[in-house]
C-alpha cells in the first residue's frame, strides 16, 4: 500500500524536482562513450539509477516516482500518475477523455499499444453537427452536450494495469483521491489557465462549482484547492473498479446529465466501451528501431513516413537549424499532412493504407519530389493515391523503470477542460473529442486539420488523432520514451526530438529545449518558435516560405532516455510546473538525508 506523504516532504519533493528539471550546463552533443552529463554545454536532464517519471506537472510526477520507490513497475506508476493528473492538471488530465499508451515489458520482450481513445455513442450520425444548411455548427461540436465522445480513460488504466501492472487498483489510486480530498496549492500556471478559460467554464455551473470559488471567481496562487466531489468518484471507482464509471453510479450520473441536455451518450454507450490493444507501428531509421502508435493515431503512420523520406537525405551534415534541414522538414512535413487529410481514420472502420504510407518505395517517390532550393506551394501538393490494389491542450508523461518496462502515454479532453461540461456532482470534466472527426469533408476542424470520408463521423468510431507517444530502441534496448501535447503540432514535436538526438547528435536536454518548426500542409505557412538565427530566416523567405512566428510555444516534450544504467529525464521547459524525478529522491527523503538534487 502506498504511503502517505508527509506534507514537508512532499512540498520538499516537488522544489527538488523543480530545481532539478531546470536548465543548467551538460551535455549538447555526444558522442559513443561519451558521458551524457558534461559542462561545456548549456542543458542537462535529471539523472537517476533506479527509473524516472517525466510529466507534466510536479505532484504528479512525484506520485509515479514514490511508486517506482515503493517498488512498482512502470505501469504501476504510470497509472497512478494518470489518475493523479486528472486531480492535479485538469485542463487536460482526466477521467472523462481518452488516450493512447504504449507499453513495453521488458521480461516478455514485446511492445504494446493499448488505444483507449473515445468512442463515438450510437446516436452519432454522419451530419450530426450539420445545420439546416449544410454548415458545420462548431459550437455543437466543440462546447455542447453532444461533444463528447463515450470517455475512455478509466477503461484504458484499469486495462493496463490488469494485464501488466504488479500492484492492486485501489493502491495506485490512492494518491490521486488523497490530492483531491486534501488539497494542493495552487501554482501560477493553474491559476492562468483557469482565468484565461473562465468565462466559457462558467456558464456550466457543475464546472463553475468544482473548479471556480463560489462567487465565480478564480482560484488564486498560494490558495488551497480542494476538489471533494472528484475524490468521491476516484474512492467509487477505486472501491468498484471501473465498474463504477461505466454501470455504476457516475455512469448513471453521466447518462442523466447527457439526457436533459440533448448529449449523444446512454448508458449503453458507457457499458459498451472497449479498450483495444494494437499492433505498434514500427519503422528503422538510421540504425534506431521506433514503435508508434497506430491508427487511429495519425502520429505514428506519418512520423515513420517522414523519417523515411528523411533518410534519403544527409540530414546530419545540414546542421541543426540550417536553412537546408528546416526547408527538408518543412516539405516533408507538409506532403505527410496532405496525406493525413485522406488516408487516416479509425482502422476498426476504415482500411487505413499503413503498409504503403510508411514503405520505402513511396518514401522515395516523395524524396524525388523535394527540391532543395524552392518551396514547393502547398496547393500544387495532393494527397497519394494508394496503388490499386492496394490540446490546445493534451498531456504527455513517460516512465521506465529498473528492470527496462517502460511507458509512453498520451491523453486528453481535447480543448483545455475539453467541452467545459463537468458531470453533476462527480467533479469529472468531459471531452469535446467529437470535434476530431470531419463533421464535413474539406472543413477543417479546431486545430485546422483537414479531413475526409477516412475520419467520417460515425457511431461507435474513434475519432482520428494526433496523439503520438513514441518508443526508441537501439540493438533491441528502449532507449527513449518520449510524447507531446500540442494538438497538429504534436507529430512534427515528436518528429523533431527524434531528429535531434539521431541526426544532429543532441543530449535529450538540448533535443527538448531546442526551438521548433511546424507545417501541416494547410495552410501553407510554415510556423516558427523564436531561437532561429535570422539570416536562416531570411533564407527560408528566398526559397518561397511564408513564415510565421508561434503565437504558442510547441509541445511540453516529456521524455526519459536511458543510457550505460542510468535514466535521464527531461521535462520540457515550455510548460510551467513540469518535472522529471527519480525514486533515489524519495527513497532519500524517507530516510531523512540531505539529498542531492
Amino acid at each position: 500500500m502506498i504511503r502517505r506523504l508527509a506534507p514537508l516532504s512532499i512540498s520538499v519533493l516537488v522544489a527538488l524536482a523543480i530545481i532539478a528539471a531546470a536548465p543548467s550546463p551538460a551535455d549538447a552533443r555526444e558522442s559513443a562513450g561519451e558521458p551524457i552529463i558534461r559542462y561545456d554545454a548549456i542543458h542537462h536532464p535529471v539523472v537517476d539509477a533506479l527509473g524516472m517519471v517525466a510529466t507534466q506537472n510536479a505532484l504528479a510526477t512525484a506520485v509515479g516516482a514514490r511508486i517506482l520507490a515503493e517498488g512498482g513497475n512502470a505501469v504501476d506508476a504510470a497509472v497512478a500518475v494518470g489518475f493523479a493528473l486528472a486531480v492535479v492538471l485538469p485542463r487536460a488530465g482526466n477521467l472523462g477523455g481518452g488516450g493512447f499508451m504504449m507499453v513495453h515489458m521488458a521480461g516478455e520482450e514485446r511492445t504494446i499499444a493499448i488505444d483507449y481513445r473515445e468512442m463515438a455513442p450510437a446516436a452519432a450520425g454522419r451530419d450530426i453537427f450539420l445545420d439546416a444548411d449544410g454548415s458545420v455548427d462548431k459550437d455543437a461540436s466543440r462546447y455542447s452536450h453532444r461533444a463528447s465522445g463515450v470517455p475512455g480513460t478509466v477503461a484504458g488504466l484499469h486495462h493496463a494495469l490488469a494485464r501488466y501492472g504488479t500492484m492492486p487498483w485501489a493502491a495506485v489510486i490512492a494518491p490521486a483521491v488523497e490530492l483531491a480530498r486534501e488539497g494542493f496549492v495552487v501554482s501560477h500556471d493553474m491559476n492562468w489557465s483557469l482565468e484565461r478559460s473562465r468565462q466559457r467554464l462558467i456558464l456550466n455551473p457543475a464546472t463553475a462549482h468544482a473548479y471556480y470559488k463560489p462567487d465565480g471567481t478564480t482560484w488564486q496562487p498560494g490558495e488551497h484547492f480542494r476538489q471533494p466531489d472528484l475524490a468521491a468518484s476516484l474512492e467509487l471507482i477505486a472501491g468498484e473498479g471501473p465498474e463504477a464509471f461505466y454501470q455504476g453510479e457516475i455512469a448513471q450520473k453521466i447518462a442523466r446529465e447527457m439526457e436533459a441536455n440533448g448529449g449523444l451518450i446512454t448508458i449503453e454507450d458507457l457499458a459498451g466501451y472497449r479498450v483495444v490493444e494494437r499492433a505498434p507501428v514500427t519503422g528503422e531509421y538510421r540504425g534506431y528501431r521506433i514503435a508508434l502508435m497506430p491508427p487511429p493515431s495519425s502520429g505514428g503512420v506519418h512520423i515513420v513516413q517522414m523519417l523515411n523520406v528523411l533518410e534519403e537525405f544527409p540530414v546530419a551534415q545540414m546542421g541543426y537549424g540550417s536553412a537546408d534541414a528546416l526547408h527538408l522538414l518543412a516539405e516533408v512535413m507538409r506532403r505527410a499532412y496532405a496525406d493525413r487529410s485522406k488516408h487516416l481514420g479509425d482502422p476498426d472502420f476504415y482500411d487505413v493504407p499503413v503498409d504503403w504510407l510508411t514503405g520505402d518505395a513511396y518514401a522515395k517517390r516523395l524524396a524525388a519530389q523535394i527540391d532543395m532550393t524552392e518551396a514547393t506551394p502547398s496547393t500544387e501538393i495532393r494527397p497519394g493515391t494508394v496503388p490499386a490494389p492496394e490540446s490546445p491542450d493534451t498531456t504527455h508523461y513517460s516512465v521506465m523503470d529498473a528492470e527496462g518496462n517502460v511507458v509512453a502515454n498520451t491523453y486528453t479532453l481535447n480543448f483545455s477542460y475539453g467541452s467545459g461540461v463537468t458531470i453533476p456532482g462527480t467533479g469529472i470534466l468531459m471531452n469535446n473529442e467529437m470535434d476530431d472527426f470531419s463533421a464535413k469533408p474539406g472543413v477543417p476542424n479546431a486545430f485546422g486539420l483537414l479531413g475526409g470520408e477516412a475520419n467520417a463521423v460515425g457511431a461507435g468510431k474513434r475519432p482520428l488523432s494526433s496523439m503520438t507517444p513514441a518508443l526508441l530502441f537501439r540493438d533491441g534496448v528502449p532507449v527513449l520514451a518520449t510524447g507531446t501535447p500540442g494538438g497538429s503540432r504534436i507529430i512534427t514535436t515528436v518528429l523533431q526530438q527524434l531528429v535531434n538526438i539521431i541526426d544532429h547528435g543532441m543530449g535529450i536536454a538540448d533535443a527538448t529545449h531546442a526551438p521548433r518548426i511546424h507545417h501541416q500542409w494547410m495552410p501553407d505557412v510554415l510556423g516558427i518558435e523564436p531561437g532561429f538565427s535570422p539570416d536562416t530566416l531570411a533564407l527560408l523567405r528566398a526559397r518561397g516560405h511564408e513564415l510565421a512566428e508561434a503565437r504558442w510555444s510547441m509541445g511540453s516534450l516529456q521524455s526519459v532516455l536511458y543510457r550505460d544504467g542510468y535514466f535521464y529525464g527531461v521535462s520540457d521547459p515550455r510548460r510551467p510546473d513540469a518535472a522529471s524525478m527519480g525514486p533515489t529522491l524519495v527513497r532519500c527523503l524517507d530516510t531523512g538525508q540531505i539529498c542531492p538534487h
